[in-house]
């Protein structure tokens, strides 16, 4: 999700890119404690101690961003949610793919109107798209 953290993206499967994001969300929880978290981020707590407990919840990238910004070594979610989403746009104008491509290439998971929505913040993304859409990138 962040720049660096995630340099493999491309050699790992999505559900392994998706299994990676869960950790570093555990490690968070872990440093700060589930109530600070929970308290902080506002996402619920049964899904915060989930996290916690190395299960994969559904989790928006909203929501993820939400957790990670607790580390005060973070920036706030708001911004760490539109970095990952810019290191999404960014990389479709480095491998030259537009959304019709994307969706091709998640064997049309997603159709590309969706895809745009999602990319570009409009609509909520869940972590396990969010995960094939960068894996999808870093492998071209």
């Amino acid at each position: 999700m962040l720049r660096g953290e995630f340099e493999s993206a491309g050699e790992l499967s999505p559900e392994e890119l998706r299994s990676a994001y869960g950790e570093a969300l555990a490690e968070t929880v872990e440093a700060v404690g589930v109530d600070t978290v929970a308290e902080r981020s506002g996402v619920d707590r049964d899904v915060v101690e989930a996290v916690a407990a190395g299960e994969e919840p559904e989790l928006t990238l909203e929501a993820a961003a939400a957790i990670l910004s607790t580390d005060p070594e973070r920036p706030d979610g708001e911004t760490l949610k539109m970095d990952a989403l810019d290191m999404l746009l960014m990389g479709m104008t480095t491998a030259v793919v537009d959304v019709d491509a994307v969706a091709t290439g998640l064997n049309d998971e997603m159709d590309p109107k969706e895809i745009q929505q999602k990319v570009e913040g409009r609509y909520p993304i869940t972590l396990a798209e969010y995960a094939a859409i960068h894996h999808f990138l870093e492998s071209r």
